[in-house]
């Protein structure tokens, strides 16, 4: 029993309580003295107001349900009677509200968080495309924090339905090469054919016929297309399905492009023909010098790009030119050599404070194998727990510390198996979003053996053999009562071969995580292992912090440091660190180097790229101000046998650099005149048009001929909404704005990604048939609520303070009586 005190500030009282006492006890001398000093005590203690907390358990047998019932557009797809249906089933013996959501657009979302947190239960009968509103990633989330469940009733498929979207970008640059994504989506995933037509400015400029047997398929090759006008331009899509398609809405789709000249940049390099050098002046509009060519260079430039170049080169006047260009607005990208960062004396300058690293060598923090060992017995489903189990896991995963680990994830129920497929470098963002998804799609074991042996075993496997630091990880409910003894044992095997065993008990009701004496079995398995301090008793909702020290250095870092002594040439691949970066989402990354530049990337910065499992960061990158800046730590490519990147700059991988400059550019539209952004849109959805005057005069915009009203939002610039009522491309006075079919009819079919979140709020999800035979059960047993509660002590402590001064005064009445009689005996027998 853990007890607290409401009050702790009133044991301060003791303190004059214990001098007095002294004092009269050196004058009287008499028990009493002591008897009173403890009845003070307890008083004390009782205004401290101590308490215990009482873990309650309710349940209730006809829970209150949310039924929310999906009838917009893009169900049409599916048996409208699931949600009907059910709702008479569970109406009839429980509390049921049903809630139909209709039209052209899904608010699932917001659904969802008005009805989280009120006490009842939520069912979802819906194909779970959420296109307005709040987020349903966000959402789910939210019911999750307030320990709603949710659960998802997926509708019977009746009609197959295919939709088409164009994805690129809509500003793009005259001359330069493009490539225009072709999305087709259907609703099942059977096999499907159909041909297909793309107009660039009406003219067909690809088609074929297709055969698609997955829910979603982009088009081979991409729609490939370089303008060399200015202005408006538009590109177009048409399917035509050979077999069942419910809906020809959505088989044409249109994009607007709006082509504007090359963006001004300044390169300061000593090898003007160098690779780097060619791709941008065939992108971009480049001004090359030998020297920093001073502030009025930059002017108009959007981008400063520094090639190789010695810290030294560039005095303090200059240093504050840059950090000022970059502050307000401007681009730098630093290309590293054998004249820049760690060689170019860049570590402690000014210069190096505008830089997204440091000029000293990364630390290495790998050699680590990590195994997570994941309960996903019934008992987890049951006592809600499952969510926790596996949020712990991932919250672990996500540790600064693990980045350059090998991670390995095993799950245990009725057995144990293996839900990685070995281990997995977590130095790869793409590698921990895979393993992210693989344990939010873990579900309870149908079996209700919990065999904690099973899953030590297979670990045990996985990590015999290996080097480095071992560790190993169960997060379990800590209902292990009928594997404890065979779980002791593999553990123990796993002691032996040097493995770190930690234990993090999620706290729940289960009562097999106790013996009879009410002692944990997961707190004494961790004690008699010798390894107390490795467990973690948290709370539902809570995430246990285990430390992890840095690791010695890699295999591969001491191959370096002797590749450099001996002046050997090594290969490092390159991996894409954060493949959902701005630069790095489209690029295909096939080339090696040869040498780097050693950096340390600074706090805040983003590594983008890097050399092999080493970590080592090829590309990083963090905004400065208003401004973008990349630090890319190989060469120019310069192919003269002794360069480090030349095979970057060719092939796929050449794509890195220009999305690069990109990035570092951000706008490419020049500041001149009058300049218009609005997004494309679908129809229904309103567009946000912005509206930058850089020349004197009054705003004047027309959509389609009819003026547009525009309000002043900030210095020079115009904000307003546009919404046409008719899909195809409009103008904007001169702008192309492209107005596709209703956002509703594109994501057709059941949305899988919601399924892992559904299951994390302790729901489950059913087909129809599943539904009406189960639903109830488990919302029944899920109303199983668990609440903490304090129980005050005071009135224990009052009694035992009332019961002591009590006793006192009857032992001392009882003394002084026997004295007096004792005293009478003497005066009789005298006489």
């Amino acid at each position: 029993m853990n007890i607290s005190l409401e009050h702790p500030e009133m044991l301060l009282l003791i303190i004059p309580v214990t001098v007095a006492g002294f004092y009269l006890l050196r004058k009287t001398k008499t028990k009493i003295v002591e008897w009173r000093m403890l009845v003070v005590f307890l008083l004390i203690l009782a205004l401290a107001a101590p308490f215990t907390t009482v873990t309650q358990t309710a349940n209730e047998e006809n829970p209150s349900l949310i039924l929310i019932q999906d009838k917009t557009s893009s169900m049409e797809l599916f048996s409208n009677e699931t949600g009907t249906d059910l709702y008479k089933a569970l109406a009839a013996d429980t509390s049921t509200t049903l809630v139909q959501l209709t039209g052209d657009k899904t608010n699932l979302g917001d659904a969802v968080t008005q009805y989280s947190g009120t006490g009842n239960q939520i069912i979802l009968i819906t194909d779970g495309n959420n296109n307005s509103g709040k987020s349903l990633v966000d959402a789910l989330g939210f019911a999750k924090e307030t320990n709603t469940s949710v659960y998802l009733v997926e509708p019977e498929l009746k009609t197959n339905d295919l939709s088409v979207e164009i994805l690129g970008d809509k500003s793009v640059v005259v001359d330069n090469p493009n490539e225009f994504e072709i999305v087709v989506h259907q609703a099942s995933n059977q096999s499907v054919s159909y041909s297909y037509e793309a107009y660039v400015d009406g003219e067909l400029s690809q088609s074929g016929d297709i055969t698609q047997n997955a829910t979603q398929y982009s088009i081979s090759p991409n729609l490939r297309q370089t303008f060399s006008t200015l202005g408006a331009h538009n590109i177009s899509v048409k399917i035509t399905p050979s077999g069942e398609d419910l809906n020809s809405i959505n088989n044409e789709f249109y994009k607007s492009v709006y082509v504007i000249p090359k963006p001004k940049l300044t390169l300061v390099t000593g090898e003007p023909n160098s690779p780097l050098a060619q791709i941008l002046n065939k992108l971009y509009n480049t001004s090359v010098f030998t020297t920093y060519p001073g502030a009025s260079a930059l002017n108009s430039s959007k981008a400063l790009v520094l090639d190789n170049q010695f810290a030294d080169n560039l005095t303090e006047t200059q240093v504050k030119e840059i950090r000022k260009y970059v502050t307000n607005g401007g681009g730098l990208v630093v290309v590293g050599g054998e004249r820049a960062y760690n060689y170019g004396n860049y570590l402690n300058s000014s210069f190096e404070k505008i830089l997204p690293v440091l000029s000293k060598p990364s630390e290495y923090k790998g050699g680590r194998n990590l195994v997570l060992i994941l309960d996903v017995s019934p008992s987890t489903a049951a006592h809600k727990t499952q969510g926790d189990i596996l949020g712990n896991a991932i919250y672990i995963l996500q540790n600064e510390n693990l980045k350059d680990a090998n991670a390995e994830v095993i799950a245990f129920g009725s057995k144990g198996y293996d839900v990685s497929g070995g281990f997995v470098f977590l130095g790869l963002a793409q590698n921990q979003a895979t393993l992210k998804d693989k344990i939010e799609r873990l579900t309870p074991d149908e079996e209700s053996k919990t065999s904690l042996d099973a899953g030590l075993n297979i670990s045990k496997e996985m990590l015999t053999g290996k080097e480095g630091e071992l560790d190993a990880i169960i997060i379990s409910d800590g209902a292990i009562e009928d594997s404890y003894e065979p779980g002791l044992q593999a553990a123990k095997e796993l002691q032996k071969l040097g493995v770190n065993l930690y234990f993090i008990h999620v706290r729940s009701v289960a009562p097999s995580q106790t013996d009879k004496s009410r002692n944990y079995y997961a707190e004494m398995f961790m004690k008699e292992l010798g390894l107390e301090n490795n467990y973690f008793h948290i709370n539902m909702s809570e995430r246990a912090n285990i430390v992890f020290e840095s690791t010695n250095k890699s295999q591969e870092e001491d191959k370096e440091d002797k590749d450099k002594e001996e002046n050997v040439t090594s290969d490092y691949s390159l991996y894409t660190y954060s493949p959902n970066s701005f630069i790095t989402k489209d690029v295909n990354l096939t080339s090696n180097i040869t040498g780097y530049n050693d950096v340390t990337p600074k706090s805040g910065a983003e590594r983008l790229v890097i050399t092999t499992s080493n970590g080592k960061p090829v590309l990083t990158t963090w905004r400065f101000g208003l401004g973008r800046v990349a630090a890319f730590t190989t060469d120019n490519g310069q192919g003269d046998g002794s360069r480090w990147a030349t095979n970057v700059y060719n092939g796929s991988s050449a794509k890195l650099i220009s999305s690069m400059i990109n990035w570092a550019v951000a706008n490419p539209r020049a500041e001149e005149g009058t300049v218009v952004d609005s997004p494309d849109t679908w129809l229904g959805t309103p567009s946000n048009l912005t509206l930058k005057m850089y020349d004197e005069g009054i705003p004047k915009l027309k959509l389609d001929g009819n003026a547009l009203d525009l309000a002043l939002t900030g210095r020079n610039t115009y904000e307003t909404t546009v919404n046409p009522d008719s899909i195809g491309i409009h103008d904007i006075s001169g702008y192309p704005l492209a107005v596709n079919y209703q956002l509703e009819y594109r994501d057709v079919g059941l949305n899988e990604d919601i399924e892992p979140l559904v299951l994390a709020t302790g729901g489950k999800i059913y087909n129809e048939k599943e539904a009406r035979a189960l639903l109830l059960k488990d919302a029944r047993q899920n109303s199983v609520k668990q609440s903490d509660e304090q129980v005050s002590l005071k009135v224990y402590v009052l009694l035992a303070a009332l019961v002591l001064y009590l006793g006192e005064i009857l032992a001392r009445r009882i003394r002084e009586m026997r004295n007096l009689k004792n005293a009478q005996v003497e005066i009789e027998a005298e006489k």
